[in-house]
């Protein structure tokens, strides 16, 4: 097995990434021995330095790479030399001295509570299994700011209507326990009802398609991209915009921000706290508006 393979079976079986974050590890990888290993050689990446790496991210920045797309692709040489140093296959990891394009700071897009409140009204959707379904899952995106794939992963066992919980699996298996009030757990039985009723299921899912299979990344995307359009004119109109939304109203209503961290999954609270810059941006806004000297 060579040091790439060995670093991914590492990253799958030891770290418990995704199939989806493997591949775009490996594919960082090769793109970097593509563009840097021009003569083939079988001692390539012990033999790599400093100027190696900034030839490659000037390449990058040339093919108009955006600044962050460069950084997540050093982040995966820099977790391949680490791995690399602490096996003892290099002697010195040539990444130490590496520094990054800055990234540009981007808030992220969020709706405001009127909106989802006129995305939410039961008048937009039908009463059929996929009017209902589709209502549930904004409602579910919405009320427990999980991320797409951990809403397409649930199963029903993982749902616990009589305690108001829902089990999550997050990045890198790690589970977390999200609560819910009455009124989702309301929907969740309206949903349930419909589905057991209109439904075949092959499946042990929790969303499922009017097949009974489970849900799918692209068509949860149409489907929160349909009905966001309808409310709102925001540029993104993904699932991660109704995650943004859920953190952004837990901060604005006074939730403590190691609580939001938490029910979010994240591991450091510095990536939660890009929402309270999104809060304030918010009230300066309202400042403007608002103040007769501002």
């Amino acid at each position: 097995m060579n040091w790439l393979d060995g670093f991914i079976s590492y990253l799958q079986f030891e770290r418990g990434y995704s199939e989806k974050t493997l591949s775009a590890y490996k594919r960082d990888l090769v793109q970097f021995e593509s563009a840097v290993n021009r003569e083939g050689s079988p001692s390539f990446w012990g033999d790599v330095e400093l100027d190696d790496i900034r030839f490659w991210i000037a390449e990058l920045l040339k093919g108009n790479y955006a600044n962050s797309s460069v950084n997540r692709k050093l982040s995966s040489l820099r977790a391949f030399y680490k791995y690399l140093f602490r096996q003892g296959f290099i002697e010195c990891d040539p990444m130490k001295k590496v520094v990054g394009p800055k990234n540009k700071k981007t808030l992220p897009s969020f709706l405001r509570e009127s909106e989802m409140d006129k995305l939410l009204d039961k008048a937009n959707f039908t009463q059929d299994f996929e009017g209902v379904r589709d209502r549930l899952i904004l409602e579910v995106l919405y009320v427990t700011g999980i991320r797409s794939s951990e809403l397409i992963g649930l199963d029903d066992c993982d749902v616990n209507i009589a305690q108001r919980t829902i089990k999550v699996l997050g990045k890198r298996n790690k589970e977390r326990l999200i609560p819910f009030d009455s009124c989702l757990e309301q929907e969740i039985n309206d949903y349930l009802h419909v589905r057991n009723q209109e439904v075949e299921c092959e499946s042990s899912a929790f969303f499922v398609r009017d097949n009974g299979k489970r849900m799918y990344r692209r068509l949860l995307y149409q489907i929160v991209n349909m009905h966001l359009s309808k409310i709102s004119t925001i540029e993104q109109k993904s699932p991660h915009v109704l995650r943004h939304t859920f953190a952004t109203a837990m901060l604005n209503h006074g939730a403590e921000i190691g609580a939001v961290k938490e029910l979010l999954g994240h591991q450091s609270v510095s990536t939660t706290a890009i929402y309270t810059h999104t809060t304030f941006e918010e009230l300066k806004k309202v400042y403007k508006q608002a103040h007769p000297r501002a």
